[in-house]
Parts: C-alpha cells; sequence; structure tokens
C-alpha cells in the first residue's frame, strides 16, 4: 500500500506540471511549439523555467493555459496509483517501465484531444523508458523471454494499426500508430491477453464515444476523432485487468 500511495503521489505531482507542455504543445502539424501566451503575448522563459510550472495560468493575463493541472494531477494520481497497486511485486523497473506510460500518457491524451496530435517527442520518451526499464529487468532476471514477447507485441499491435490507418476513409493518423507500438512492449511484457484487450478495449472504449457525440450534434460522420486517449486508457485497463488477476 505505501508504494501504490508514493506512486499516486508522485504521478499526481509530476501530471500537475503538464498544463504548460500540453498548452505549448498543442499546434498544428508542423508548427513550433507556442513561445508564449496567445491571448495576452506574454512570452514563456526560456528552458526548463518555460515548460514546468505547477500554475496552469499565463503570468501576464491569469488565463488558463491548457488544461486544468488539478484534472491532470487527479488523472495522473489515479492511473499511477492503479498501474502500481496491478503490478505489486513486479519489480522496480517493470514497475518504472509501466509508470512512465501512466504519467506521459496524460500530457499525450489532453494534447490529442486539444489538436488531435501526439507529439512525436512524448511518444518517443515514452517508448524509451518502457525499452530500457524492461530490458534491464530482463537482464536482472536472466530471462529474455518476456523482453522478445513485449517487442513482438508492439509489432503486433503497431503493425495492426498501421494496417487501419491506411485503409480507404481511416481516420487514424501515424501518431496512433506509433503510439499502439509503444503501448504494445508492456503489454506484451505481460502476456499475450493483454495485448489482446489492449488492441481491443480502445476501440470499445471509443465507439461509444463517437456514439455519443454524433447523437448529441458535436461530430459528423466524417469529423476526426482523437483515438490516444482511448489508447492509452485502454492499456491501462488491459494492465490492470491481466496482472491484477496474477496476484
Amino acid at each position: 500500500m505505501t508504494a501504490v500511495l508514493v506512486s499516486a503521489l508522485l504521478g499526481g505531482l509530476a501530471c500537475a506540471l503538464a498544463p504548460r507542455p500540453v498548452y505549448r504543445l498543442s499546434v498544428h502539424y508542423g508548427s513550433q511549439p507556442r513561445a508564449g501566451c496567445a491571448h495576452c503575448g506574454h512570452q514563456f522563459p526560456g528552458g526548463p523555467l518555460g515548460w514546468l510550472r505547477l500554475s496552469a495560468r499565463c503570468p501576464g493575463c491569469r488565463l488558463r493555459l491548457g488544461p486544468p493541472g488539478w484534472l491532470t494531477a487527479l488523472v495522473g494520481a489515479a492511473a499511477c496509483g492503479l498501474t502500481a497497486w496491478a503490478l505489486a511485486g513486479s519489480g522496480a523497473l517493470v514497475v518504472t517501465a509501466f509508470l512512465a506510460v501512466a504519467v506521459l500518457g496524460v500530457p499525450l491524451a489532453a494534447i490529442d484531444i486539444a489538436c488531435l496530435r501526439l507529439p512525436d517527442p512524448l511518444v518517443a520518451a515514452a517508448g524509451s523508458v518502457v525499452l530500457v526499464s524492461l530490458a534491464g529487468a530482463a537482464l536482472v532476471a536472466g530471462d529474455v523471454g518476456p523482453l522478445l514477447r513485449g517487442l513482438a507485441g508492439a509489432a503486433v499491435l503497431g503493425g495492426l494499426h498501421l494496417v487501419l490507418a491506411v485503409l480507404p476513409g481511416a481516420q487514424l493518423g501515424f501518431g496512433d500508430v506509433k503510439l499502439a507500438a509503444v503501448l504494445g512492449l508492456p503489454l506484451g511484457w505481460l502476456g499475450w491477453s493483454a495485448v489482446l484487450l489492449g488492441g481491443i478495449l480502445p476501440h470499445l472504449i471509443n465507439g461509444p464515444v463517437a456514439l455519443g457525440l454524433l447523437l448529441a450534434g458535436r461530430a459528423g460522420r466524417r469529423t476526426e476523432l482523437p483515438l490516444g486517449p482511448a489508447l492509452l486508457a485502454g492499456a491501462l485497463a488491459a494492465t490492470v485487468l491481466v496482472a491484477a488477476t496474477r496476484r
């Protein structure tokens, strides 16, 4: 329980810093990150201070920039707490890999909702931490089997979503394909049942959401909807369901 509480606390604190990066990266593909407030023109400082700030409000006009900090902190705490609870006893390196996905998944989901984009640097950061952590766990355990299965899981989920992305009329972007491949790595480490759930659940989650928006008149048949949040939520659900049943 201590590990769960610590993970939830650290995850919440880390994700409380998400609003500024979310705001700066919520731009169209190919555009540079926002250098300042679009409302009053206040310029963000250079270096880390321009990206990491607990307050989501602009220092100049006090308008909130990005999602509410309390919301990103709450989602991050819940995701990290659930992850740590489900993976209790799995080893520090394994838990670290999954927690990296939980923490970085919060800004990724928020950016995708804001502008239908999953920035490569965040996806690559998540993938790098997962790969290094799981490779370390495999070396410590002296068993590369789970790591190889994880790499196969990444290929399966990435390949599946690549096929969906190139189909005529598809509304998946290649950011979704990359994120699916990254999520396939830790899910594959858990087992093929997790990979299966990680492939099915996101579409079961997104389906009712799309139908609800369609019925409410907030989306049309050709409206592009973000898949990233559903991919991340589906991966978290698959992790909890599979890992918790093995405890």
